[in-house]
């Protein structure tokens, strides 16, 4: 593949990385923005990923991700062998707590939201499967950074622990507990967490979902090393 090939192949890339899980779709006005790139290269390399599935096109301009996006998606999550393991534990913490629970795995330096069962409430902490986040935030990411190459005092003190929680740090309104699923050799597998508003969630609620949610991985663990 020439360098010119693989420069477009980058600069589709980061269109599609222009999205995130808040925007329904995009103008071509707003991706220009977010990508540096001007408005008559995106039209160019947006014809191209609609006619291959990435991008779809309204008829008032605007771009959405692609069905075939979600068709990788699917292979990628089922590549993991896990969903048919996470997702009975996933519904068990909501149903035990009342809040929302998530399934996290490393992508390189960030994490991923593989698997998510919203809370039945309507004040909940919402965010949809594929997300990807920072390590440097939240429950899930310090204790993925504690698993895997995190050697500062928090990372420390998380594997010291056995969990991780955090207040407001991604959302100054959201709180979380969470745990790692390990395999049989102690390696990481994943991260439940349990997270909801702060005012709910509080710390005795933490406390309290620490024991159910430990259960839960340890559980979880065992049948994915099986």
């Amino acid at each position: 593949m020439s360098e010119q090939n693989v420069s477009a192949v980058e600069r589709a890339l980061i269109i599609l990385d222009a999205f995130t899980d808040r925007d329904a779709d995009l103008s071509l006005k707003d991706l220009s923005e977010r990508t540096g790139m001007y408005k008559s290269t995106i039209t160019r390399l947006a014809g191209t990923l609609e006619s291959r599935g990435f991008l779809a096109i309204s008829g008032r301009g605007r771009y959405r991700l692609g069905p075939a996006l979600w068709r990788l998606g699917s292979i990628y999550r089922r590549s993991f062998r896990m969903d048919d393991v996470v997702r009975p534990h996933l519904t068990a913490l909501v149903l035990a707590s009342g809040e929302t629970a998530s399934f996290y795995v490393p992508e390189g330096e960030n994490r991923l939201c593989l698997f998510r069962e919203n809370s039945p409430s309507s004040l909940r902490h919402h965010l949809e499967e594929g997300a990807i986040l920072p390590c440097d935030r939240g429950a899930a990411g310090h204790v993925i950074r504690a698993w895997g190459d995190g050697v500062d005092d928090r990372a420390i003190d998380v594997l010291d622990a056995g969990f991780a929680q955090s207040e407001g740090e991604r959302d100054p309104d959201i709180s979380a507990i969470a745990v790692p699923v390990l395999d049989r050799q102690n390696r990481l597998l994943g991260v439940l967490t349990l997270s909801g508003p702060l005012s709910r969630f509080n710390q005795l609620k933490r406390d309290e979902a620490l024991f159910f949610l430990k259960k839960h991985a340890l559980d979880c663990g065992r049948t994915l090393s099986a």
